[in-house]
């Protein structure tokens, strides 16, 4: 699945999060580490909900880029 993948730059670090995937977040010092840490953690998320027989959220996003 494609989830449409948030990385913001903070003052020290990157921030990434999915927003179809509440809680699912990750950061790094660098936009590099982010993007591989926030793919773990979908994979994490996805998994933990399937072992507790709940729903996989289906991709809904729609990325903006320049708005």
């Amino acid at each position: 699945m494609d989830y449409t993948i948030v990385i913001e730059k903070g003052p020290t670090s990157y921030g990434a999060h999915v927003l179809e995937l509440p809680g699912c977040v990750a950061a790094a010092d660098t936009r590099e580490e982010a993007s591989t840490l926030i793919r773990e953690a979908i994979q994490l998320y996805i998994e933990e909900l399937r072992n507790d027989g709940l729903p996989v959220p289906q991709p809904s996003s729609t990325e903006l880029v320049g708005a």
